[in-house]
């Protein structure tokens, strides 16, 4: 209806521009025709007698307006997203710029305190840079007084240096000297010392008694020592020990009563090795055997005598058995 409506009100004011355009027309050619008759009253003049083809000219115009208007519509719609979008990065745009400026604002803040302290600093600098030149100054001047008072010093002390030198010389001679007499001193008291080592021991330390015979050979301890220069031998294992390197001499005598089945006999041995020997064997009486060595001991070798396997050794308070050694001289 609302249609139907329009498209009456469309055709009246078609009908009206017509009858306007033709009411125009005539007078314009009775103007032409007599100026006279210029008040001649205006008759209405009647609507165009094809009204169908106007109304289909007027629905096909108002079809191209409404697809125009459509497209106008949607070409709105698409530019007011387009805007809403566009507004949209704006807000975000000047949100991030409002934070880029809120944190420039921040740097530009600590820049300016570290600027401030930079300048403190530097300022703190240049009067520390005073102070040390003027010290340096100082310092300079208390080295070059002090190179003056050396070199003087110097100059003075150039004729001590050539008496002290000479004094060196004489000292250095009878440091020789004196290196020379305590070496021959230290030898001698060294040659002193290692020459008293000495031992004289006998058997039995108090009393009488007889020895074995035993069924192998054994170890025999000297008990009363009647001399022990330097220590070297031990009443406790019968052993001597070499304290230098050098020549040494030992003696021993054994004796025992007669036996008609056992002998009197015993070896000295040096670090286990059977070295002399002193054998005597009679039925009946007192006998007694002896013998001596000299050897070559090393620092450390071990001397002592050893009872031969099946033998007897007689000992008492007057000491018949006896073993006695000596450094002969250091080497």
């Amino acid at each position: 209806m609302e249609r139907v409506s329009v498209l009456c009100a469309l055709l009246l004011l078609l009908c009206s521009l017509s009858g306007a355009e033709l009411q125009d027309s005539d007078i314009s050619d009775q103007k032409q025709a007599s100026p006279e008759s210029v008040n001649v009253p205006e008759q209405p003049q009647p609507c165009p007698p094809d009204l169908h083809a106007v109304l289909r000219h007027m629905s096909a115009a108002l079809a191209e307006h409404r697809v125009k208007i459509e497209q106008l519509q949607s070409l709105n719609q698409e530019q007011a997203a387009t805007l809403r979008n566009q507004d949209v990065n704006l807000r975000v745009q000047e949100a991030e710029l409002r934070e880029l400026k809120s944190r420039d604002v921040e740097t530009l803040k600590q820049q300016q305190e570290q600027a401030a302290k930079l300048i403190e600093q530097e300022a703190k600098l240049r009067e520390l840079k005073t102070r040390d030149v003027e010290t340096l100054k100082q310092q300079q001047q208390g080295l070059t007084a002090q190179v003056q008072e050396l070199q003087k010093q110097t100059s003075e002390v150039e004729p001590i240096k050539e008496q002290l030198k000479g004094q060196a010389a004489e000292l250095n001679s009878i440091k020789a000297w004196t290196n020379v007499t305590e070496n021959h001193v230290t030898s001698l008291r060294r040659d002193r010392e290692v020459g008293q080592v000495a031992f004289s021991a006998a058997l039995m330390a108090s009393g009488s008694g007889t020895l074995g015979p035993f069924n192998t050979h054994t170890n025999l301890v000297f008990r009363h020592v009647v001399s022990n220069i330097g220590n070297a031998y031990s009443p406790n294992t019968g052993f001597f020990t070499a304290p230098v390197r050098g020549a040494y001499h030992f003696e021993f005598y054994i004796g025992a009563h007669g036996h008609s089945s056992h002998a009197s006999g015993a070896v000295l041995v040096k670090n286990g090795e059977h070295i002399f020997s002193s054998y005597e064997h009679q039925t009946n009486g007192y006998g007694t055997g002896a013998n001596g060595v000299t050897l070559l001991l090393e620092v450390g070798d071990v001397v002592f005598l050893r009872q031969w396997e099946n033998t007897r050794i007689y000992d008492n308070e007057n000491h018949h058995s006896t073993f006695s050694g000596r450094l002969l001289f250091p080497m």
